[in-house]
């Protein structure tokens, strides 16, 4: 039995992703993801118009006259969700949580899917593999999967990226669409990784922030905690000085992510508790659209 409160997010998460994608995701998401490519459907005559390049000269050997090959697009994709549970995303101070608001975006990019009639997939990361949900097709998956993201307890608290991009490279033989969901507060580097990963598959890097984790209150006195490390400190937010320096820090820290997924050829995606991410997805697809 899953418990009333549970039920109740996972069927308003339903409704609300649902009428996102029927009023706008659908068709950014369908012109953004066209499909792997060009699979054969037939062979057959020639006619006046066909490339030259299409014939197969086998089967016109054989007949005597003129055949071609037909091929039609290979519409049918497979989306992987690499989803960051480390307990760094158990924070938020707007509306939410790291961690739902990627349950959130997930749901909206799995309902676009399947509307679409790709099949969706799931893999929970920490610094290790929590759970690994094979891709699958149909409304009642989608579901299934949701309840992982908002319900599942994770056996562990740090985050290790470069194991989730080996995990997802055993896993999946044949190329997807992954969105690696992540709020990427990782101690260890992952370039490598990304590098590898995004030769092989359609990675996408979905950043997920909280607005205090680039700026601080003037609060006074206030002590924080590591929630991957238990570590605690100690700051003045009172003093200008500590809030510059720590706005300054957490920018160097969205540059030089941002560097390290351009510089790896993967598309990013940020997204911020708080801010309408519908609006901020439809922005990344047209984009993404305009560079293809």
């Amino acid at each position: 039995m899953i418990p009333k409160e549970l039920a109740k997010k996972i069927r308003y998460i339903q409704i609300y992703t649902s009428k996102a994608v029927n009023d706008v995701l659908a068709g950014e998401y369908e012109s953004v993801f066209k499909g792997r490519g060009m699979e054969f459907d037939e062979v057959r005559e020639y006619s006046p118009g066909d490339e030259i390049r299409t014939i197969d000269w086998n089967v016109t050997a054989r007949r005597g006259h003129p055949y071609v090959k037909r091929f039609v697009e290979e519409r049918e994709l497979t989306i992987m969700f690499l989803v960051d549970l480390s307990a760094s995303g158990v924070f938020g101070t707007v509306e939410k949580t790291k961690n739902e608001l990627a349950a959130e975006i997930c749901a909206l990019l799995a309902f676009s899917a399947i509307k679409n009639n790709d099949k969706v997939g799931l893999i929970l990361f920490t610094d290790t593999i929590e759970l690994f949900v094979p891709p699958k097709k149909g409304t009642s998956h989608v579901l299934r999967l949701i309840r992982e993201l908002l319900n599942f307890t994770p056996q562990q608290r740090k985050t290790d990226i470069n194991a989730a991009l080996d995990y997802l490279g055993r896993v999946m033989q044949k190329r997807c669409v992954t969105f690696l969901v992540s709020d990427f507060l990782c101690e260890s580097g992952f370039e490598k990784s990304l590098h590898v990963l995004g030769r092989r598959h359609d990675l996408i890097a979905v950043s997920i922030s909280d607005p205090s984790e680039s700026r601080l209150p003037d609060a006074g006195l206030v002590e924080l905690e590591d929630a991957e490390t238990g570590e605690r400190i100690v700051i003045d937010t009172g003093n200008t000085g500590v809030r510059s320096q720590y706005g300054g820090f957490s920018q160097e820290r969205a540059d030089r992510l941002r560097e390290q997924f351009r510089s790896a050829g993967i598309d990013h995606a940020g997204l911020v508790t708080g801010r309408d991410h519908v609006k901020d997805l439809v922005r990344f697809f047209r984009t993404r659209e305009r560079r293809k």
